[in-house]
């Protein structure tokens, strides 16, 4: 793990299908004021849904939070009716983009190799793609995380070290999401031990590895205590100004 890791964390919230004008505008004056008033050397991000960019974009300017999108189109333009591409999030201001969450997986069926292309799309254009990697509970059960965790990074890693500078890897267990249950510090070491072995065999060794799956809190620092743990990825928590604020204090 490199000392810029272990310095510097990237805490990142996913605020999914929720907000509105007023309630976002709320969130992001008391996170401004709460690193106001406390200013950490952490990356802090923000995923809003798409119809909030433009807001997000003109309330974070000249701030140190950075933002970015929960989701990101496979093609560069056309005849795709309800996606948006990497260079419209480009042309927004978005640092960050979330590919390949296991909602994204489970709901509308997205393959490995989908989220692979998306990935190139986003590296393509300048911005940090965020690649969700996870097991779900029965996979979990019967000892096939490293087997599903390969097979998610191997598209991905495919595209090769020097395009994928940049990126992010979010492993979030499909079984702690939304579920108020995390994993014990102690296994999601092993599994971001497990990770990082497959970067460095792909030429991928500095990219950080962020944990997601009920953080909060409570759990913050114990977490983020494990050496391969570089941040965080953060649901639910993330909606409440107070509540993010204690992670990254954490």
């Amino acid at each position: 793990m490199s000392t810029k890791h272990k310095s510097s964390r990237l805490l990142m919230g996913n605020w999914k299908m929720n907000g509105s004008l007023a309630s976002n505008q709320v969130l992001l004056d008391g996170l401004l004021q709460g690193l106001q008033q406390q200013p950490t050397e952490h990356q802090v991000v923000v995923c809003a849904p798409f119809v909030y960019l433009a807001q997000v974009q003109s309330l974070l300017a000249d701030s140190p939070i950075a933002w970015g999108a929960q989701d990101v189109s496979a093609h560069d333009s056309g005849a795709y009716t309800g996606e948006v591409s990497a260079a419209m999030l480009k042309e927004l201001g978005c640092s960050f983009v979330l590919v390949g969450h296991s909602e994204r997986r489970q709901y509308f069926s997205e393959s490995n190799a989908l989220t692979a292309a998306k990935v190139h799309q986003v590296v393509g254009h300048g911005m940090r793609p965020v690649l969700c990697v996870g097991e779900t509970q029965e996979q979990h059960d019967v000892d096939q995380t490293q087997q599903v965790l390969a097979q998610q990074l191997a598209p991905v890693l495919a595209l090769g070290a020097q395009q994928l500078a940049g990126l992010v890897i979010a492993y979030e267990p499909v079984w702690a999401i939304g579920s108020g249950r995390s994993a014990s510090p102690q296994y999601a070491q092993q599994v971001h031990d497990f990770i990082q072995q497959q970067l460095q065999q792909a030429g991928c060794a500095s990219t950080p590895i962020v944990y997601g799956g009920s953080v909060n809190g409570d759990n913050a620092a114990e977490l983020f205590a494990q050496p391969a743990i570089h941040g965080a990825l953060v649901g639910g928590a993330s909606l409440q100004a107070d509540s993010f604020l204690s992670i990254v204090a954490a």
